[in-house]
């Protein structure tokens, strides 16, 4: 995937950490974000592909992408 132009108000690293670390790692950060602010999670734990998505729906946030720049993976999460 390509790189986005979507500007984060805050970017987890939780790269090298393993699950549900990043997960945790965001919801974390999420919390401390203002409504309509967009939180990206960078994560090499391959389980992050599922949970994130999961854990957005369930939290009622939005998911706005995923992309693969390297060894890692990016996720934009809007807060609800």
């Amino acid at each position: 995937m390509s790189e986005t132009d979507i500007e984060p108000a805050a970017t987890v690293d939780a790269r090298g950490a393993a699950c549900p670390g990043p997960l945790m790692d965001l919801i974390g950060k999420i919390r401390d974000v203002e409504s309509g602010d967009v939180v990206c999670l960078l994560s090499d734990a391959e389980q992050s592909l599922t949970d994130v998505p999961e854990w957005a729906e369930e939290a009622g946030n939005e998911l706005l992408t995923v992309e693969e720049p390297d060894d890692h993976y990016a996720f934009y999460v809007v807060k609800s």
